[in-house]
């Protein structure tokens, strides 16, 4: 393009590879890129996702946008903060990563899509490994940068770290069971299984070409606004973690920074009726149980009824679309 100001479109081949085009980029084309792509799409959902937490908590109150230094949670509102935050943080690390590995993002997702979609058992243990490392590093990068806020916040709720009573900071990194549940594990357990078989019957729903599938790569978009629906409605509970990765790599972290036991095991007691103890592996077990049980319940409901329609139209037999029709110019929704 010769006139002077336009914008000449850049192709792919036209980027030349940071590695070179020696036998470096050839290592990555295969489960290794797969693993990175695992790794920085859960770094940039962490980031923006416990990010929005660190400024609903911490940066807020801090910065003196709110009423006092400690005003968090005030009715509704900083609640549907983080939902959304949540929800488009992960419709950017879906965008960022699901080009190279279908961005799971999620254990429970990796083990749900192995256990009904054919997804490499073998893949399984690389891709939640980088997934948790992900989360990880995203909780460190975000501790560096709110890490003033955190400790001022802390300071002024006279709720230091090496106390092990700084649940308010400590939030922004992992979850942790509402007051109500008494200590109990099995009702937080519930909840999480409940809450995650709903995420990944969205999941499986708006990624089946099958269904109603989202055009114009609006599929990222419709996942965050899933997760959204999940948060607002089902989220009080336990903060939703709904994401083995999500929760452990950030308690992880929080527990080498100083939180101490309320990261692990996941014990908290501040002497007036709120407790619980060994948590930790609730927000692991849970999502899990529940991803499974969700793309279970989606094929026996969905699923089985959209393979016989295949079936039948794949036969010649003749077939009463009903009204609404399952996708544009393609009755069952499938895309030949």
């Amino acid at each position: 393009m010769h006139a002077q100001g336009r914008v000449r479109r850049v192709l792919v081949a036209d980027i030349t590879p940071l590695r070179g085009e020696g036998r470096t980029v050839g290592r990555i084309t295969g489960l290794w890129g797969e693993c990175l792509a695992e790794f920085f799409g859960t770094f940039v959902l962490i980031i923006l996702g416990d990010g929005v937490v660190a400024m609903a908590v911490a940066a807020l109150p801090g910065s003196g946008r709110t009423a006092t230094p400690t005003t968090i949670f005030v009715a509704a509102g900083d609640w549907l903060l983080i939902s959304f935050g949540w929800a488009f943080a992960v419709c950017m690390a879906v965008y960022v990563a699901g080009g190279v590995s279908g961005a799971h993002l999620n254990p429970a997702v990796t083990i749900a899509l192995a256990a009904r979609r054919k997804f490499r058992w073998a893949s399984v243990g690389p891709y939640a490994a980088s997934q948790v490392l992900g989360a990880f590093v995203a909780a460190a990068v975000l501790f560096l940068i709110y890490h003033q806020a955190i400790n001022a916040f802390d300071v002024a709720n006279k709720s230091p770290k090496s106390g092990g009573n700084a649940l308010a900071t400590y939030s922004i990194f992992a979850t942790f069971p509402a007051k109500y549940y008494g200590g109990s594990s099995i009702w937080p357990l519930v909840d999480e299984i409940v809450a995650t078989a709903f995420l990944l019957i969205f999941i499986v729903a708006i990624t089946d070409a099958r269904n109603s599938l989202p055009g114009s790569n609006l599929a990222p978009l419709i996942v965050g606004f899933a997760v959204f629906a999940v948060g607002t409605s089902l989220g009080a509970n336990t903060g939703y973690a709904i994401n083995p990765a999500r929760d452990f790599g950030p308690r992880l972290f929080a527990y080498f920074a100083g939180w101490g036991k309320v990261a692990l095991p996941g014990t908290f007691d501040n002497g007036m009726g709120f407790h619980f103890s060994n948590y930790f592996w609730i927000p692991i077990v849970g999502p899990i149980i529940g991803g499974i049980i969700g793309v279970l319940l989606y094929d026996l409901f969905i699923g089985d009824v959209l393979h016989a329609r295949l079936k039948a139209q794949a036969a010649g037999e003749e077939e009463e679309v009903p009204v609404g029709r399952a996708g544009p110019e393609r009755p069952t929704g499938e895309v030949t």
